[in-house]
């Protein structure tokens, strides 16, 4: 009884809560409202809404199509693929009678956010289906697959995995049955106090079936006795920190939540039937004809059900920071994240390197994908012709057979192929997004010049890397970035360009103008908005995302020390 009443208290103040600033929602054309004043809402004749009944345990059908590699030595090496990798994309749809469908077209656009397994959860007739499989969208999903995932709501998942071999019970989205019903959950970011709260829950009884940190939020949600069911979610992430951006689905709810920093991206647009959609990326709208109509705002809960949309605010938040990787590399051009175009952030940065660092040249060319649209942002400013002097082979699986005889830069030559007749005896310029651990971008100043380029300079459309990120991103230890041991005249050296010079972190700050506080620039400065704690990570170790490994595996931890701020000073001065 006891406990009743502390329930029905929590409930009640949380509900006083919810009531939203109307500034707050004045970008949502009346699309969203307090959630203590619901208004019936005219939907399609051709939808019909779900009737809320007991629960039924969730049907969770695990299928996939990956097979174990006999031969796990012939995965590319990581100096072959010399990147920071988001670790995925989520989508949620309700209100279409062909949501799952929908929800795997949108995954195909998110695709470059993960590719290592992909899962869809649906509901129909109040029971919660899941699909779930290692390997491309294309690889887990056939027309029979989608034919189990009936129903007008559904969420998705992609997802990338770190290192070691990817196990299939940590594909996303999860699904699980507790005391109240059902509930699936798919999860783009990375808690940094996981650690600490699988201690706790542990010594409390629960059991733990993945290595994920989005398990947790599970488990928090059913140990909650808030009422109603959104306010279980708000409950446990309160006490998260760190980055998510999640979409949660039960019997007659779609749940789409942001961290109060706001670091992963989430965009909320409708389609002309009235359904509701929420995904990563602006792309994926664009894919399945959604129209865009704004941002999850950090720190909100939109909850979709029978009656419309409805938001309130999960927690006073700070200041945002928003991932600027997200602008510079992760998201695909033709997106809006954080309210900008990322074309037009990337073309932008490729000017400002032009005006900042110009070098006589003959011809400009890209590393691609991602630094095209900066070395035409270049090309334009400087007045010289950009070309393409590197050809990306879109046909390479992460595994393959190596030639007996080692050929040299062999997982390079794989993936990138110099054009001759736009190299030979020219002045090369060639950008890039980023320099990571430096390993691929010598191998491609090798392959230019070995095409017969005169002279090549590099140009980097970001800062110097010096720090790594625990908010989504996997990227390697401090000790194993670049940028973090040598100066820059040291990297060109060891590259072997004929110079280099990066993106200044001051010049960037000053293109994003009014909005540059609101985004985080820890991997430039080593300034982290929400310390990691536990664990701290070394060189050799990887940030488990759940795909990969077990609790064994990242023995050691993974805060790493960075450098002081006086040598953060000196490295951007010198860039």
């Amino acid at each position: 009884m006891a406990a009743a009443t502390t329930a029905a208290a929590t409930s009640s103040a949380a509900l006083k809560s919810t009531v939203v600033n109307r500034s707050f929602l004045s970008s949502s054309r009346h699309l969203t409202r307090p959630l203590n004043c619901f208004e019936p809402k005219i939907l399609p004749e051709s939808y019909k809404p779900l009737h809320i009944t007991l629960s039924k345990n969730p049907i969770s059908e695990f299928i996939s199509s990956y097979k174990e590699s006999k031969n796990p030595e012939n995965n590319l090496e990581d100096d072959d693929d010399d990147k920071p990798r988001e670790e995925c994309g989520v989508v949620g749809i309700y209100g279409d009678p062909e949501a799952s469908r929908l929800c795997y077209l949108a995954l195909h656009a998110l695709q470059h956010r993960g590719q290592e397994g992909a899962g869809i959860v649906s509901v129909h007739d109040n029971v919660l289906q899941s699909v779930t499989g290692v390997g491309l969208v294309s690889d887990v999903f056939n027309e029979a697959k989608l034919d189990q995932l009936p129903g007008d709501m559904a969420i998705g998942h992609v997802r990338y995995s770190t290192a070691g071999s990817s196990m299939l019970k940590n594909v996303q989205p999860f699904v699980a049955g507790y005391k109240f019903g059902s509930v699936g959950v798919a999860h783009n970011g990375n808690l940094v106090n996981y650690q600490d709260l699988r201690a706790e829950l542990e010594e409390s009884g629960s059991i733990f079936n993945t290595s994920s940190d989005t398990e947790v939020v599970l488990h928090l949600i059913a140990i909650s006795k808030a009422r109603p069911f959104f306010l279980r979610i708000v409950e446990a992430c309160n006490k998260l920190e760190g980055a998510y951006s999640m979409v949660f689905l039960t019997e007659d709810k779609l749940v789409a939540i942001r961290d109060p920093f706001g670091f992963r991206p989430l965009v909320m647009g409708r389609r002309s039937n009235g359904a509701v959609v929420f995904a990563s990326e602006t792309c994926a709208l664009d894919l399945i004809e959604a129209t865009y109509e704004r941002e999850v705002y950090p720190g909100e809960v939109l909850v979709v059900d029978k009656e419309g949309v409805s938001s309130l605010c999960l927690m006073s938040h700070p200041e945002p920071k928003s991932c600027i990787f997200e602008h510079i590399y992760f998201s695909l051009p033709n997106s809006v994240v954080f309210g900008r175009s990322v074309y037009e952030s990337r073309r932008a940065f490729g000017e400002i390197l032009a005006t900042e660092s110009p070098v006589d040249c003959d011809v400009v060319i890209a590393v691609p994908d991602s630094g095209v649209v900066a070395a035409l942002g270049y090309a334009a400013k400087v007045g010289v012709a950009f070309q393409q002097g590197l050809i990306r082979s879109h046909y390479v699986g992460r595994t393959f057979i190596e030639p007996s005889q080692k050929i040299r830069d062999f997982g390079v030559k794989l993936k990138l192929s110099p054009v001759r007749a736009v190299l030979e005896g020219k002045r090369v310029v060639v950008v890039d997004d980023s320099i990571v651990r430096g390993t691929t971008s010598s191998k491609i100043v090798r392959l230019i010049k070995e095409a017969g380029a005169k002279e090549v300079h590099m140009r980097i459309a970001s800062p110097p890397i010096i720090g790594s990120c625990y908010y989504g991103v996997d990227t390697p230890s401090s000790e194993e970035l670049i940028s973090n041991r040598m100066s820059v005249e040291e990297i060109r050296q060891f590259i072997g360009s004929d110079s280099l010079a990066f993106l200044s972190i001051n010049s960037l700050k000053k293109l994003m103008g009014n909005d540059s506080p609101n985004f985080c620039y820890a991997c430039f400065s080593g300034k982290y908005p929400v310390e990691p704690r536990g664990k701290v990570k070394r060189v050799g170790d990887f940030l488990d995302d759940g795909l990969s490994g077990n609790m064994e595996a990242i023995d050691g931890g993974w805060v790493q020390g960075i450098r002081n701020q006086e040598e953060v000073q000196e490295i951007n001065l010198s860039a």
